[in-house]
């Protein structure tokens, strides 16, 4: 009887404990907006993107995204990535991440919003707020 209690008390920390672990496709999108690596990121961006570069808003097709990726990251060489706030959406599975890029050219705030589509996950929005 005692095992079951302390069964019961830890089987939720260890379902927490394992819902806090990181999505593996958030972890690659991270590593690659970290190094800039367009073609890394290419895999998860849907046909369409919607990409804010400070003001500039604009959707694209996915071939015209990863070239104003490659500008972005040409003009910003990014050193870092990291990962400040993620999420669910309440009413569907769709994901977001907040982020701070360290660029040679300064420090961006990036926002992606992530469409989750039975086992697979695209970019659907990415903003790039310059701080």
């Amino acid at each position: 009887m005692k095992n079951l209690i302390v069964l019961m008390f830890l089987l939720p920390s260890f379902a927490f404990a394992n819902n806090l672990q990181g999505n593996p496709t958030l972890e690659a999108i991270s590593t690659a907006l970290g190094a800039g690596d367009v073609a890394a990121l290419s895999k998860y961006l849907a046909d369409n993107v919607e990409i804010s570069i400070q003001d500039k808003e604009q959707v694209y097709t996915k071939a015209k995204a990863q070239e104003v990726l490659k500008g972005f990251f040409d003009a910003n060489k990014p050193k870092a990535f990291a990962q400040v706030h993620k999420g669910q959406s309440r009413e569907n599975s769709d994901q977001y991440c907040i982020g701070n890029l360290s660029a040679t050219a300064g420090n961006y705030r990036v926002y992606l919003y992530l469409k989750v589509s039975g086992s697979s996950i695209s970019i659907q929005e990415m903003r790039f707020d310059k701080e």
